[in-house]
C-alpha cells in the first residue's frame, strides 16, 4: 500500500507557494489600482455593467479562469518541464485557495476576487485547462 503522506513530500512545494505569492500580489495590486480608477465615471460604469446580473457571474467566472491560467504558466516558467504533473497541478489549487482565504482577512478596499464557489471553480477550471500538456 502506497503512503500519500510520502508523495505531497515531494511536491515542489517552494515553486507553489512562490508562485501563490506572486499570483496573490498581481491580484491585491489590480484591485487596488482599480480601486484609484473607479473614481473615473467611464470605468465605474463599465465595472458596473460587467458586474451586474446576469454578466456578473460570467465576468467572475472568467476572471478566475485567468488567474488559474496565469498561475500555471507561471509554474510552467518556473520549473523544468517534468516536474509539474496532476498531482502538482491539484496542490496550485490548494495553495491559491488557502492564499485567497488569508487575502479575505486582508482589510482591502475592494476585492473582486475572493474564494466563493463560482471563482472556486473557475480556478480549477483554469488550471487544468492551461495545464493540459502536463496531465499524466
Amino acid at each position: 500500500m502506497r503512503d500519500p503522506i510520502r508523495r505531497l513530500k515531494w511536491l515542489p512545494w517552494r515553486s507553489l507557494l512562490q508562485v501563490t505569492g506572486l499570483i496573490l500580489a498581481i491580484v491585491i495590486g489590480s484591485e487596488f489600482l482599480l480601486s484609484f480608477a473607479l473614481r473615473s465615471g467611464l470605468i465605474f460604469r463599465v465595472l458596473e455593467g460587467l458586474y451586474s446580473p446576469p454578466w456578473g457571474l460570467v465576468t467572475s467566472f472568467g476572471v478566475a479562469i485567468a488567474i488559474g491560467a496565469l498561475a500555471t504558466w507561471i509554474l510552467a516558467k518556473l520549473d523544468p518541464p517534468g516536474v509539474i504533473s496532476a498531482p502538482t497541478l491539484w496542490a496550485l489549487i490548494l495553495c491559491l485557495a488557502v492564499g485567497l482565504l488569508i487575502k479575505r482577512f486582508l482589510p482591502l478596499p475592494l476585492s473582486f476576487v475572493s474564494l466563493e464557489y463560482t471563482q472556486l471553480v473557475g480556478l480549477i477550471v483554469g488550471i487544468f485547462w492551461k495545464g493540459r500538456p502536463y496531465w499524466r
